[in-house]
């Protein structure tokens, strides 16, 4: 077949068009020539990660039609049953029925799933369900149970399930506003020197990015000094969240801070406004976020001041999503 390209979508990005961006692209180039993942999530509670009973198959299957109309496809490559973070939500039967249906009917080749934290958890789920068929898991050298994440991944290689890795950066792309400037180029490496992990996605927002990408591909070699230099940033927090969920039982509004530390991180670390708007618009945020506590319960272990960064990030659902790129 030659060189084939991994495209990497969801329902959700670009405030639900990316899918029909991509499938305008996609119009008249050989089906061969490209491999496309997909995704998509249903409700649940956002704190547990449990899903409520909105969470039908029919609902879920509604979703993967929807992905191939607006993809213009008879047939996606991956569907991943998208940000997945505790193992009862990654056996839940009702999504595992629709994606198991519609692989059997050919919409699907490859049932996957996502996970952004407790990622060890997730993985052993998907490999004990016998259903999935790929991870894709955040995966970097700031993960301080990176140990662990390496141990499942080598399990669910072995199990036979394709690995891709996201994340690998650890939150920042050639610095940002007032964190160390990190080395892209050394971070991808490091995750790419695992030999269970079979691809990386790596998003860019700029032809600059884009080119770094690639040049990866040139030469794999984690050189002494590119390591040293991911050690010493991995003593730091940086703005990475660790994902260990201490702070939801802290939290008196049952904030999702996990994912509202993320969207800071896709602002602030990958200057991406667009990621982190799609990001909120996705969770149900109640109007007045911080704003009815005179002091902020939450201690987070990377010591960040959550209330600030969650005011902070929050205004972005002040912006019209024509005014962000």
């Amino acid at each position: 077949m030659g060189e084939c390209t991994l495209l990497d979508t969801a329902q959700t990005y670009q405030r639900g068009t990316n899918e029909s961006m991509i499938g305008e692209i996609l119009k008249g180039r050989r089906r061969d020539s490209f491999y496309i993942a997909t995704k998509a999530r249903l409700p649940n509670n956002q704190n547990t990660g449990i899903y409520t009973g909105e969470a039908t198959e029919e609902a879920f299957s509604k979703k993967i039609d929807t992905s191939l109309k607006s993809l213009g496809l008879d047939y996606v490559d991956i569907y991943h049953h998208h940000n997945v973070w505790v193992r009862e939500s990654a056996l839940y039967e009702p999504i595992l029925n629709s994606l198991v249906k519609a692989k059997k009917a050919g919409k699907i080749r490859f049932i996957g799933i996502t996970t952004h934290r407790n990622e060890p958890e997730v993985i052993h789920a998907a490999v004990d369900s016998k259903v999935y068929d790929v991870v894709l898991t955040a995966y970097n050298y700031r993960q301080k149970h990176a140990e662990e994440v390496q141990k499942a991944i080598a399990r669910a290689a072995n199990a036979g399930l394709g690995i891709v890795a996201m994340k690998t950066i650890g939150g920042n792309v050639g610095g940002s506003y007032h964190e160390e400037k990190i080395d892209a180029k050394a971070a991808f490496k490091w995750a790419l020197q695992d030999p269970n992990v079979h691809t990386i996605i790596a998003g860019f927002t700029t032809f600059d990015q884009f080119e770094l990408d690639i040049s990866v591909l040139n030469d794999l070699t984690l050189l002494r000094s590119e390591k040293e230099n991911l050690r010493r940033a991995a003593l730091r927090a940086g703005l990475y969240c660790q994902g260990c969920g201490s702070c939801l039982t802290q939290c008196v509004r049952q904030l999702p801070i996990p994912d509202l530390m993320r969207a800071y991180m896709y602002v602030y670390g990958y200057r991406n406004l667009g990621a982190a708007q799609d990001l909120l618009s996705s969770l149900s945020l109640p109007s007045n976020l911080c704003g009815d506590c005179s002091s902020c319960p939450v201690k987070c272990l990377n010591q960040w001041n959550v209330s600030e960064r969650v005011q902070n990030i929050v205004r972005l659902r002040e912006i019209p999503p024509e005014f962000i790129a």
